[in-house]
């Protein structure tokens, strides 16, 4: 793993850590989602949309600090009911 440099404070938020697979997979879980990492390796082959990742020397890894931004927007807000657009498809 790079190190990361020392913020202001002294202290190291860990966006820059890089994540294996299986530890993105535990890490998403932290937030409801669960993708194994078979799951996610999938995503990224098919270019579905799943989180952002680097390779080192052909070995995929996921920056926690994007790993985290991503699963926040696959969250939605609180809802009482289904969207109108999903209403409408429904019964018309």
């Amino acid at each position: 793993m790079i190190p990361e440099p020392i913020d202001a404070a002294g202290l190291n938020d860990g966006a820059n850590d890089l994540l294996t697979r299986k530890e993105a997979s535990a890490f998403l879980a932290a937030f409801g989602i669960r993708l194994k990492p078979a799951s996610l390796a999938r995503l990224w082959s098919v270019g579905a949309g799943g989180p952002p990742c680097r390779h080192v020397r052909a070995k995929p890894y996921y920056p926690r600090g994007l790993l985290r931004a991503w699963a926040l927007s696959q969250v939605s807000e609180l809802r009482t009911g289904a969207p109108a657009a999903a209403r409408g498809r429904r019964h018309g």
